[in-house]
């Protein structure tokens, strides 16, 4: 039995949720100054996960120090202030979500999460082990198979996956790397340790939140950046262009790079307008791009334009209408046959998505050992394989103590947590696993590790989950420091979706003390790459993330 993947991602509220204990044996915090925003601050609901700010007897954890310190200082209206500045800054560029067909703001918490350097090193070492390894998986089964002839994952369930597409079988980039970008899910449990929740390769998102956060926190709180060393995230989109423009074909010496989007109203079009931007490459629709001779071409005002790398926002299945669905009118006739001829590369690469299968993600500590010959470094969290007939068993019996996850599901859709569950949900779920064991996995709910957050006129401790994002260039992989931090913000909830009510946190890595190789930021570059006065009234400031926004 290999029990694997557990809590996050439900869309309701858990009654069982629980946070870090942070008393001291009266409910109050040891660190707690009268009168500040920490004042009541109290575990309640929260009593049994991991706080990442307080210890179990309230004193404040070394890495938050210089954050409680800063904050303490804080009254109520200065802390309600820098909220509505937070909130405007964000509504001022555009900083939206779509939610059931209209934009909403993206809300933004006041206190950073911060990550240790060395509890950072061990997270890089485990993401860049896991990607090495996934990597090494999709090269295998849509190539030799060698994995599935030794029988260390059946085929059966390789091959009945939903996301594993005869069509990419031989099909080989030239730098050999098939996930340019991925998106590691990952939380804390209830003894503080990290865990892998789930695996996105397909096109994982998120990470111009991640960007944003940044620059409206350092508007917001430069004080608090001036007194920590925070690694930088600004980065990212060249490192991600360098990683494009290193997959093309190595003839190229100039290779014309694109970010391929089903357009305006799809929900993270913010996100490919942002890096499309920021990289300087053309943001295009399937409209604008055709093939000819298994070449694919770009419209432009100049003419037709040869394009050698397409970073595609676009699902698998709406990306040739030739090879997949006839009726897509957000692909390219064509495009896979021009990536089997080597004259264009995708980025993703087709057929990614049997990787991050719920059920394949139960397999990949056994990839790691398979094809690096190394012990994982970061665990999944324990999952139970319906379709397994003794797992199966355990799952219905237990089912009102678990959470039952379909493996094809996203956004936490079709999930039930057992512990809130009514007799006639559990009875539902019981019929769907005998009905389709393959189409499932069973977890015990696992407590998200909290953070305090700021609720009303104070600070409260709320569950949040962590998504790193981990960028391959064929040499190397870099993996963000930080990544996008979601927040449950309705109490006592485990749910961190933006759609239920959660939201984002700014993820500070600090750096270490002794390094010169890792570039650092304080508040002073951090505000200056800005060119913003801390106190400037933004809400007068054009900004080109907010004329894009308003163009749609």
């Amino acid at each position: 039995m290999t029990p694997a993947a557990a809590a996050q991602g439900p869309t309701r509220t858990s009654k069982t949720a629980a946070a870090a204990p942070v008393s001291n044996g009266r409910g109050v915090l040891a660190d707690a100054t009268a009168g500040g925003v920490f004042e009541g601050y109290r575990p309640g609901k929260y009593a049994l996960a991991f706080d990442e700010m307080f210890d179990s007897a309230g004193r404040t954890r070394p890495a938050y120090k210089g954050i409680f310190a800063a904050l303490s200082t804080i009254d109520a209206g200065d802390l309600a202030a820098r909220a509505e500045a937070l909130a405007r800054a964000f509504a001022d560029q555009g900083i939206t979500f779509s939610l059931s067909g209209q934009e909403r703001p993206f809300p933004l918490d006041l206190v950073p999460r911060v990550i240790a350097a060395t509890e950072w090193s061990k997270l890089e070492r485990g993401i860049t082990q896991r990607v090495r390894a996934l990597e090494a998986f999709l090269a295998d089964v849509y190539g030799d198979q060698t994995i599935l002839r030794d029988r260390v994952i059946p085929k059966r369930l390789v091959t009945s996956c939903a996301h594993f597409h005869r069509e990419a079988t031989g099909l080989v980039p030239p730098n050999g790397v098939r996930i340019h970008v991925a998106g590691i899910d990952l939380i804390r449990d209830e003894q503080g340790d990290f865990r892998v929740l789930e695996d996105n390769l397909r096109s994982p998102s998120g990470v111009s939140y991640v960007m944003e956060n940044r620059r409206t926190m350092a508007r917001v709180f430069p004080d608090l950046f001036a007194s920590h060393r925070v690694r930088a995230v600004g980065d990212y989109p060249s490192n991600l262009l360098r990683a494009l423009r290193a997959a093309a074909a190595p003839n190229e010496a100039d290779p014309t790079v694109v970010v391929l989007t089903p357009g305006v109203y799809n929900s993270a079009y913010f996100e490919h307008s942002l890096l499309a931007r920021q990289m300087g490459v053309e943001l295009v629709e399937g409209r604008d791009l055709f093939c000819r001779d298994s070449v694919v071409y770009m419209r432009t005002t100049a003419g037709e334009r040869q394009v050698d790398v397409i970073y595609r926002r676009i699902d698998d299945t709406y990306l040739d209408p030739m090879q997949f669905r006839p009726d897509s009118m957000l692909g390219i006739a064509g495009l896979l046959n021009a990536a089997r001829a080597g004259t264009v590369v995708l980025a993703n690469a087709v057929g990614n998505g049997v990787g991050d299968d719920k059920l394949v993600y139960t397999y990949v500590p056994a990839f790691i050992e398979y094809y690096l010959g190394e012990k994982p470094i970061l665990p999944n969290v324990d999952s139970y394989r319906c379709w397994e007939p003794g797992e199966c068993e355990e799952v219905l019996d237990r089912v009102a103590e678990l959470v039952v996850k379909p493996v094809e599901g996203s956004g936490g859709y079709g999930i039930v947590i057992g512990p809130d569950a009514n007799a006639k949900e559990l009875e539902a779920i019981r019929r769907k696993v005998r009905a389709d064991p393959r189409g499932w996995i069973g977890q015990p709910v696992v407590q998200l590790s909290t953070v305090p957050s700021k609720i009303g006129g104070g600070l409260q401790p709320r569950h949040v989950d962590l998504r790193p994002f981990a960028v391959n260039d064929g040499d190397d992989i870099w993996v963000l420091p930080g990544g996008l931090t979601r927040v449950a913000l309705p109490e006592g909830s485990l749910v961190v979706n933006s759609s239920q009510g959660g939201g984002s946190k700014d993820t500070w890595v600090l750096a270490p003390r002794t390094s010169v190789a890792q570039r650092e930021l304080d508040g002073t570059q951090l505000v200056g790459e800005q060119h913003i006065a801390p106190d400037r009234d933004q809400s007068r400031e054009p900004s080109s993330t907010r004329a894009t926004q308003q163009q749609q």
